[in-house]
């Protein structure tokens, strides 16, 4: 029986972009397979988009799980507050 070995290479491609991962190995796309230089640099431009675009929206829920958590500490002091100071 022959065992396929995982490249620590492949999990920190997997870890960066599981999605190209994906593409990469389970459906044998790989960028060097690009016909055309010029669907290449379009491809490239659309992943570039797309990992900004989810940067962006990393950044956002961060900020707002920041938020969540000020606005339950200052509701928990102001509930610990009124039953303390009466």
């Amino acid at each position: 029986m022959s065992y396929k070995w995982i490249k620590a290479s492949e999990i920190a491609e997997y870890v960066y972009c599981s999605r190209a991962w994906h593409l990469r190995h389970q459906r044998g796309e790989a960028m060097g397979n690009v016909r055309r230089r010029e669907d290449g640099v379009r491809e490239l431009e659309n992943g570039r988009f797309h990992h900004k675009k989810h940067g962006r929206q990393v950044q956002k829920s961060v900020m707002l799980e920041r938020a969540a958590y000020l606005l339950l500490f200052i509701t928990i002091a102001a509930i610990t507050f009124q039953l303390v100071g009466g």
